[in-house]
């Protein structure tokens, strides 16, 4: 019997019911890094990545000396790519993506649950034994979610907020620093500004690169669960601040990802966001979507985090934003009717 292939990250036993449309319906295969059995010091891991118009696709990294030549990956249906390989946790890697048109593309892994730290932009293997003990407090806050309460939010940026000779704090640190602090200014909430791996500092994370991955500049997934823990244990609900608006143009991110558009827009004045100089998702592909709501439960369940603040909406929804002109659409008005769409489902399954 066929399996649904969807971008679900978590574990079958912990993934909640009904929590994403299937991305397709035949491999079973879940795009990222999967670690399936340990070998001593290594894991084996299955590597699965969409690049439905690649010629070919490798997995490259220290392990192979980034030779395409040595780790070829299968093609699967759905434009699915994918291979086997014992490693460590914590190797870096890529896919080298051989395009239709005879180029050669070094791209990081869409769905990576960790990366190099900047100015690296390789992914990482990764998994933890992280132990939660906020349960009791989630239960809690789950049994009193209908009750009116005053809310008072403290938004912070991480690499801002306190540094130490011009480094960051790690995860830990500014949890154990931050928590007391926004207790005694009466907050009920923090919230932070992206976190989701990002190639510019100057951003504050609102240019992503990686949808799956906590960035590594304040340390390790393991460190932001420990984050995430410390608040709650403190009495503190987390929001996220999370970007599905736009990507940066990096070269190892998701632009023409395979060669061609496939995260963004096909229609090239569409897709830019001039103001910002980044793209535009794709709203109106189902697997795009997918991608991004999966991205949004995963932050959800995997970290515990309590709630999303979506970034610019307002430039998702109006045809308008940002343009001099636009097209009309079917119904004659400005709003776009995929991005509506699409927030819909995103806050349906949330």
């Amino acid at each position: 019997m066929s399996r649904g292939f969807t971008y679900d990250h978590l574990p079958a036993s912990n993934a909640p019911k009904n929590a994403f449309r299937p991305f397709t319906r035949s491999t079973g295969l879940r795009p990222g890094a999967h670690p399936l059995e340990q070998r001593d010091d290594l894991y084996l891991w299955q590597f699965v990545v969409w690049a439905p118009r690649a010629k070919a696709v490798s997995l490259v990294g220290d392990f192979n000396r980034w030779n395409p030549a040595e780790t070829p990956m299968t093609a699967a249906e759905n434009g699915l790519w994918t291979t086997e390989i014992a490693l460590p946790v914590g190797a870096s890697y890529k896919y080298c993506i051989q395009t239709a048109d005879g180029r050669s593309l070094l791209r990081a892994d869409p769905c990576a649950y960790f990366a190099e730290l900047r100015p690296g932009t390789a992914s990482r293997t990764w998994t933890d034994s992280f132990r939660w003990s906020d349960g009791p407090w989630r239960k809690k806050q789950a049994e009193q979610m209908d009750k009116p309460r005053p809310i008072f939010i403290y938004e912070v940026h991480l690499g801002s907020w306190r540094q130490e000779n011009g480094k960051f704090y790690n995860y830990r640190r500014l949890a154990e620093e931050i928590a007391p602090y926004a207790l005694s200014l009466g907050a009920t909430h923090v919230e932070i500004l992206p976190i989701t791996e990002h190639p510019l500092d100057d951003s504050w994370g609102y240019q992503p690169t990686g949808y799956f991955a906590p960035t590594s500049r304040y340390g390790t997934p393991e460190d932001f669960k420990y984050f995430v823990n410390t608040l709650h244990l403190h009495g503190l609900d987390v929001i996220l601040d999370w970007v599905p608006a736009h990507f940066p143009k990096d070269a190892h991110g998701l632009r023409q990802f395979d060669g061609v558009p496939l995260f963004e827009y096909g229609n090239e004045a569409y897709a830019e966001h001039k103001d910002w100089g980044t793209l535009r998702f794709d709203l109106g592909n189902v697997q795009v979507r997918d991608f991004l709501i999966a991205s949004a439960l995963f932050w959800l369940k995997e970290y515990h985090v309590d709630g999303l603040r979506v970034d610019a909406v307002s430039s998702m929804l109006y045809l308008d934003f940002g343009r001099d002109r636009f097209s009309p659409n079917i119904r004659g008005g400005r709003e776009d009717l995929e991005a509506v769409e699409f927030l819909r489902l995103l806050n349906r399954e949330v």
